[in-house]
């Protein structure tokens, strides 16, 4: 089941956001994003890492849908909430995410 739109998603208990240091290739910063749960751990970048970000229990998954959108304009704004949506319920599979109404 999908989360509801107006649910505010935010880390569950023992799972939080780590950066490593930056490492500089060809003057980029890189540094590397990875969710930290128990026993496992999932390394974060591109759109898994502004999703992550925005779980902090004060963003709606609308809001997190429409900040997406923007930054993703070109995509078809259907798909990226059904891309959302469903990588929202996978994290909430996981363990990493609880919903708050």
């Amino acid at each position: 089941m999908p989360p509801d739109l107006q649910s505010r998603p935010r880390l569950a208990a023992g799972c939080r956001l780590a950066e490593t240091p930056a490492s500089r290739t060809n003057g980029k910063d890189d540094r590397q994003h990875t969710l930290l749960m128990p026993e496992r751990a999932l390394r974060l970048n591109g759109p898994s890492l502004q999703i992550v970000q925005r779980c902090d229990g004060k963003h709606t998954v609308r809001q997190i849908i429409s900040d997406l959108q923007m930054i993703y304009s070109k995509a078809e704004p259907h798909k990226v909430e059904q891309d959302i949506l469903g990588y929202l319920a996978l994290l909430q599979k996981e363990r990493a995410l609880d919903f708050e109404l």
